[in-house]
């Protein structure tokens, strides 16, 4: 196993989750300091995911062709000069712009880290692999959220925003060391970028693919409704802002820190088991904090939701290897979509309901969501998530990622 590799791919996670995200933790003092609604920074997630989506399928079409370890290199590039114009956006509107040329490299990162992560791993160890490289994105909710948003509220936003900037151009520099050649599949590159949309297209039909993507946009959509705005939610039910808000986001990350290590040494073996129990935490504790708790009980149940939802995108990015071996960009590309509608999506229904006055109903909205996401496993997500491969079917899996 490739491991500097695999941890340069981590790093480039943690940077690219941090700055997506670091919005939640900072509402309050970006709203402040561009003079904005709180509710109107929340659809910072909202175009973000909106533009990411929309373009994941053809932008990852299109690069089909070039080698994945520039490729890979050539995307955090573009997140680090979108976060450098975010650190000096001078209005709101700049800001979201800044973030939307983040957003059209977001989709193809995303696709391609997958498959990337799977060449770099031995035989039977993709699932291991995307754990490691996955314990970048627990980082980023264990220190870079909170970390960010105490540097945030400490010299301001603009300086958190350019501590994402140095971070990713760090990144690009090791990738381009460490990273091996990795030169697109033969079939690949005898497609042309018109066959690769096509294909992605036709993969979107496979009911496993459809499936896993059902799934994943319900249950990032109920999650995002509530998380993008954890800020005045916690400072309702608990008093809690500032450094209280930043110490409870490094609880909320370090927990799925923990999660995620337990996830990733099972993600091989009982996916689909350990997707449910994880989707009942989450509804459980989500539920919990509809009602005004006070602060113990608020930083516990918060400590239970991070715990649950940071190590579930372990389990979804490992499925489209697993369910569709011969496609796994355009699989992945589209499960990418799907996380990033349920992103947008969330985001927007809490902007909504936020305006409307019902910030206390967006947890009720996330366990609903996390509930329906149980059920959709459970009967008929099966295939997507199985209990366990077979030796077969582990030798014909990777026969057919090994072979043009």
């Amino acid at each position: 196993m490739n491991r500097p590799a695999l941890a340069a791919l981590g790093a480039s996670a943690f940077f690219y989750v941090t700055a997506e995200t670091l919005p939640v933790g900072l509402l309050p003092e970006i709203a402040v300091g561009l003079d904005v609604p709180e509710a109107h920074v929340g659809l910072l997630l909202t175009s973000y995911a909106v533009v990411a989506g929309v373009s994941t399928i053809p932008l990852t079409a299109l690069t089909m062709r070039v080698p994945r370890h520039t490729l890979i290199a050539v995307t955090v590039a573009i997140f680090v000069v979108s976060q450098a114009a975010a650190t000096f956006a001078p209005t709101f509107t700049v800001l979201v712009l800044a973030r939307l040329i983040c957003a059209l490299a977001h989709g193809v990162f995303w696709s391609v880290i997958g498959p990337v992560t799977a060449r770099l791993a031995p035989p039977g160890q993709a699932g291991r692999a995307t754990a490691l490289v996955f314990v970048g994105n627990s980082l980023a909710i264990v220190l870079g959220v909170p970390l960010g948003t105490a540097l945030g509220q400490w010299l301001g936003w603009r300086v958190a925003v350019g501590a994402m900037a140095v971070g990713g151009a760090v990144c690009v520099l090791v990738l381009l060391r460490v990273l091996p050649k990795l030169q697109p599949r033969p079939h690949d590159l005898a497609m042309r970028a018109g066959a690769q949309l096509r294909a992605a297209v036709a993969i979107a039909r496979d009911p496993q693919v459809l499936m896993l993507c059902v799934i994943t946009a319900v249950l990032v959509i109920g999650h995002f409704a509530a998380y993008t705005y954890i800020a005045p939610l916690v400072r309702r039910d608990a008093g809690l802002e500032g450094a209280g808000l930043s110490a409870l986001l490094l609880g909320y990350g370090f927990v799925g820190l923990i999660t995620n290590f337990a996830v990733g040494r099972q993600v091989d073996r009982r996916p689909g088991t350990m997707l449910v129990a994880l989707l009942a935490v989450l509804a459980v504790s989500a539920a919990l904090l509809a009602p005004v708790l006070g602060l113990v009980p608020t930083v516990l149940v918060t400590l239970l939701w991070g715990g649950a939802f940071t190590a579930i995108p372990v389990l979804l990015a490992a499925a489209p290897l697993r369910i569709a071996p011969r496609a796994r960009d355009a699989a992945s590309a589209l499960y990418v979509v799907a996380f990033q509608i349920g992103i947008g999506g969330g985001a927007f229904l809490g902007e909504r309901m936020v305006r409307a006055g019902h910030l206390g109903v967006l947890p009720l909205v996330t366990a609903v969501l996390a509930i329906a996401a149980v059920v959709l496993v459970a009967t008929l997500g099966r295939r997507v998530f199985p209990a366990r491969l077979s030796e077969e079917d582990h030798h014909r899996t990777e026969a057919q990622l090994t072979s043009p």
